[in-house]
């Protein structure tokens, strides 16, 4: 009993000095993402080399986002934070910079025809 209450003490302590010590170091690292970065991580699951693997029809391809009304980093912008149909909301997940970052990132992508 003694050898168990120990092992949870000694691995609440250090789980706790994780969380001191290398959380912030880590949160300063993420917020120097790239809008490449931001998007690799966050949207690139769905949305590989700017297609739709959800709905083909719905890609980040620069004449399907005219199409749509989405040709600007302001529209990208507020798909990203308010989702849309199938897509998600991110404005819980990324801040009001990294939406913009990402946008803007789709934005040039999109012009260069994602190459």
């Amino acid at each position: 009993m003694q050898k168990t209450l120990l092992f949870f003490l000694s691995l609440s302590f250090f789980f706790l000095l994780n969380l001191y010590l290398i959380s912030p170091i880590q949160a300063q690292t993420l917020n120097n993402l790239t809008g490449k970065e931001i998007f690799s991580i966050n949207c690139a699951g769905c949305h590989p080399n700017g297609s739709n693997i959800i709905r083909r029809g719905k890609n980040l391809r620069l004449k399907t986002l005219q199409k749509n009304g989405y040709n600007s980093v302001e529209a990208i912008a507020n798909i990203i934070t308010n989702g849309k149909n199938n897509m998600s909301s991110f404005k819980d997940r990324l801040t009001e910079k990294e939406i913009n970052q990402v946008a803007k990132y789709v934005i040039e992508q999109a012009e260069n025809n994602w190459q």
